[in-house]
């Protein structure tokens, strides 16, 4: 997992935003058991403390669930990843939208640049 973080919003929310993405991408499967806080914490070189309340907030959005004295896994329910995955998608999809509203176009030239794009790559 890439570890890379900036300075524009806290390394939590962008610790819980990493795991969501590989979560609803696939990479770390329904089922799956995660490494422990510490393990990851390490491999991110992050604080312990901040790690857990990046799990602490997963948790409460049900994408991961603990076992007592067995660890901590990625949710098996497809529908809870399923709403993150579309929730994720609207959220690059606004901010793409005003990113090109800020270069003038309409959403029609939107539609068209993209339709025009997948022309290009049958090529």
């Amino acid at each position: 997992m890439d570890w890379t973080f900036n300075n524009d919003m806290p390394i939590y929310s962008q610790l819980v935003d990493k795991i969501k993405l590989s979560i609803v991408s696939g990479q770390l499967p329904p089922g799956e058991k995660l490494s422990t806080v510490r393990e990851l914490a390490a491999e991110a070189k992050v604080n312990p403390n901040t790690m857990q309340r990046a799990f602490q907030e997963l948790e409460r959005g049900g994408l991961v669930f603990s076992q007592r004295s067995s660890g901590r896994f990625v949710t098996e329910d497809m529908e809870v990843i399923m709403k993150e995955k579309k929730a994720m998608a609207r959220k690059y999809i606004r901010d793409f939208m005003g990113s090109m509203e800020k270069l003038g176009f309409t959403c029609e030239d939107i539609i068209n640049l993209i339709k025009d794009g997948k022309e290009e790559d049958k090529k």
